[in-house]
């Protein structure tokens, strides 16, 4: 009876045994399947700091961990944001910012340079996946960044080819709506004919190396500017009769879409018919001034939740339905130090201390006791952190027994 006994203990004990090795194994694999894995969503968010309030590095990693947002870009090359993003698995676009644009268009050998220090130490453990050469050149007042953008892209993508980084890292260049001459209807637009001698090389150029063309497109930059001829409804993806574009026999029930598919019928025009676009900023501003039409909490809620919900279902346009649009929110934070209205330093999704500014399904690093758990485990994020304990409590298990 006694034997019997000892010899259930004993094969109790080798099953935890199993039991635990099987679970430190899968933590190990987990974390690097977790670590390795591509961003295939459609999801992404801008993040900008011209602030002086907002949370650490480590701290964002942690919050967009939480809010499962595994692809961001960034306007420069920061350092200590670059090193804060190494392991978190959440793929990256820097940005080559306008003022070094002269610089680096005069020879490779300045591109090679920003590259070796900004780009090549920080891989691969940081997932830079791109780097935006300029923000809204074409189309803006500076002509002379006009003429340097085409041939700093080239110098840049042959700085990264020098270093076999090209299939890693995708050189690219956003474009504001400016470029365009006109976008309603949807099949009518086409570039500005003074932007057209530059756009067409560059779009030439990243037809080449395979880069999408990005663009910045915001529904609510177009009702504010219009809001007497603009249904509100129709911006903010709600139930209204839409437009109907005679041309293509197309109906749009929102104006994203009809941004998006005005991008797709400029490029056709030009040219480049199989050219992807990704939209590189988008979103609404929470507050505004007197004048800024449906610059409202309520109204940014709207078209955030509605835009994350349809991105979510990876689904095209109308004229191009099996092209799922992928999208970078505009912003993660507000940016107190930004300029012009007050539109401008209230895009963000979060507040700068790290709470949400409106519920779209985001929790963000809120004030309470959670949040000394949610940033003790900042550096290696909620799934590795839970395996952690899992794996923990196993062990606190079989020594128990």
């Amino acid at each position: 009876m006694e034997s019997s006994h000892i010899h259930n203990m004993l094969r109790l004990h080798m099953m935890f045994c199993f039991f635990l090795r099987f679970l430190l194994i899968f933590c190990v694999i987990s974390s690097h399947v977790l670590g390795d894995k591509a961003f295939t969503g459609t999801y992404g968010v801008n993040y900008g700091r011209i602030a002086d309030n907002l949370p650490s590095p480590q701290s964002v990693v942690t919050l967009l961990k939480a809010a499962k947002i595994k692809n961001i870009r960034i306007y420069d090359a920061n350092h200590e944001v670059l090193t804060a993003f190494k392991g978190s698995g959440i793929q990256i676009v820097v940005g080559l910012p306008n003022e070094f644009l002269k610089d680096i268009s005069v020879g490779e050998d300045r591109a090679m340079n920003w590259i070796k220090e900004n780009v090549q130490p920080f891989l691969p453990g940081t997932k830079i996946r791109g780097i935006a050469v300029g923000n809204e050149i074409l189309g803006g007042t500076d002509l002379e960044l006009w003429e340097v953008l085409l041939p700093a892209a080239k110098n840049v993508y042959s700085a990264l080819d020098r270093l076999g980084l090209t299939d890693t890292v995708q050189v690219s260049s956003p474009h504001s709506e400016a470029v365009f001459a006109n976008s309603f209807p949807p099949s009518s637009c086409t570039f500005r004919e003074d932007v057209v001698p530059f756009m067409k090389p560059l779009l030439q150029f990243f037809s080449q190396i395979g880069s999408p063309f990005f663009i910045n497109a915001y529904p609510f930059l177009a009702y504010k500017n219009d809001p007497q001829h603009i249904d509100i409804n129709y911006a903010l993806f709600k139930k209204n009769p839409g437009i109907y574009d005679a041309k293509t026999n197309l109906h749009y029930d929102n104006m994203f879409e009809a941004q998006v598919d005005a991008a797709y019928a400029a490029l056709e025009k030009a040219g480049f018919e199989k050219t992807e676009v990704i939209v590189s900023e988008t979103g609404w501003a929470s507050r505004g001034d007197e004048n800024e039409a449906g610059a409202t909490e309520k109204n940014a809620r709207t078209y955030n939740h509605n835009l994350r919900k349809r991105l979510l279902k990876k689904k095209g346009t109308p004229y191009r339905p099996k092209m799922a649009v992928r999208a970078y929110i505009f912003a993660l934070f507000n940016e107190n130090l930004k300029p012009g209205p007050t539109s401008e330093r209230n895009f963000g999704l979060f507040k700068a201390d790290g709470s949400i500014s409106y519920d779209i399904g985001f929790t963000g690093l809120v004030p309470s006791s959670a949040t000394a758990s949610l940033l003790s485990f900042r550096g290696i994020g909620f799934s590795h952190a839970f395996m952690f304990t899992s794996c923990a409590a196993a062990l606190l298990l079989v020594l128990g027994s």
